[in-house]
C-alpha cells in the first residue's frame, strides 16, 4: 500500500537524488534511513543499559566468561 506525505520540494528532491545515487526508490531510501536511525536508537539504549550495570551484575558477567573461556560444559 503507497501513501503520500507532504515535504517541501527541496526535501523531496534531495531525497530522490540520494535514492538515485544509492540505486534505490525513494521510498527504499528512506527506509534506509529508518533502519539506521533505529538501530542507532537500539545501540545507544544498550550502551544506557550497559554504563547502568552494577557490580552484581559483572561479577556475574565474569564468571559467565571464565566458565565458558575454559570449555567446561556449563548446560
Amino acid at each position: 500500500m503507497a501513501t503520500t506525505i507532504k515535504v517541501s520540494v527541496e526535501l523531496r528532491d534531495r531525497i530522490n537524488r540520494d535514492a538515485e545515487a544509492n540505486g534505490v526508490t525513494a521510498a527504499g531510501f528512506i527506509e534506509k534511513l529508518l533502519d539506521g536511525y533505529e538501530r542507532r536508537q537500539r545501540m545507544e539504549a544498550f550502551g544506557l543499559a550497559v554504563r547502568g550495570a552494577d557490580d552484581l551484575y559483572w561479577d556475574e558477567f565474569s564468571d559467565w566468561d571464565a566458565a565458558l573461556a575454559s570449555g567446561d560444559d556449563v548446560t
